[in-house]
């Protein structure tokens, strides 16, 4: 069994223990993974970038930062689940998009936007 589909499988016992599918929703759901993706980037709010590898570095910090990207991971999961999404085709459908639009010769060590190479 793949990682992926384990990591669902979590989440579907997860979630049908406590009869949670019906609060469940596309806009509820997309709602959650934003939320939890807000939790995670307010632990860097204001930090510089060596403080931000102290956070990192920190046992606490890497805890408090893995159980967010934990819970954007759950919502992620839970979304594509309930819609019917399969992650790995949607990833390697997203990741060959943007193969065309940043090409290795013009992207390679820039941070720019694909309309702007």
């Amino acid at each position: 069994m793949s990682d992926l589909r384990s990591m669902t499988d979590t989440v579907v016992s997860f979630c049908e223990e406590r009869d949670w599918d019906r609060f469940h929703n596309p806009k509820d759901l997309a709602i959650g993974i934003c939320t939890e993706a807000g939790e995670l980037l307010d632990l860097f709010r204001f930090l510089d970038p060596d403080q931000c590898r102290e956070l990192m570095d920190s046992e606490a910090g890497r805890t408090k930062v893995s159980d967010e990207l934990a819970d954007v991971l759950f919502f992620v999961l839970r979304f594509a689940q309930m819609n019917g999404i399969d992650l790995r085709e949607a990833l390697e459908s997203k990741v060959s998009k943007n193969a065309e639009k940043y090409p290795v010769e013009k992207a390679r060590g820039s941070n720019r936007k694909y309309d702007e190479l």
